[in-house]
């Protein structure tokens, strides 16, 4: 058992926050970000904790990587256009604030170059 407090994602996923749910299975929640960097921005996020980052979770359950990267697919296809960016960060140097990985589905409009600061 971890000693560190629940990451905003599980709070979330327990229903102690609110968020704009776009998508919801028994291993994957998807919803959108509260400070979007493109029109569309989504982030998706395993309802475990188990997994800090991407490195993790595909040496940890590859089967979990694959559902989640396909769900991110179907909600660019839903959401925009089909065209999308997938981006997770990994480790604080790389701009990652929950250590819960996630990843950031962006689509609508995007160009080369037109995400700052992720």
């Amino acid at each position: 058992m971890s000693d560190r407090a629940p990451s905003v994602f599980s709070r979330i996923i327990a229903g102690e926050i609110p968020a704009d749910v776009v998508y919801d299975s028994d291993r994957l929640i998807a919803f959108r970000d509260i400070n979007p960097q493109a029109p569309v921005h989504v982030l998706v996020v395993p309802k475990t904790e188990q997994y800090a980052n991407v490195g993790e979770l595909a040496a940890g359950d590859p089967e979990l990587l694959a559902e989640l990267v396909a769900t991110a697919q179907r909600l660019a296809a839903d959401l925009a256009d089909g065209d999308y960016r997938l981006i997770f960060n990994t480790g604080e140097g790389a701009g990652q604030t929950v250590f819960h990985v996630h990843a950031h589905v962006l689509a609508g409009g995007l160009t080369e170059g037109s995400l700052a600061q992720l």
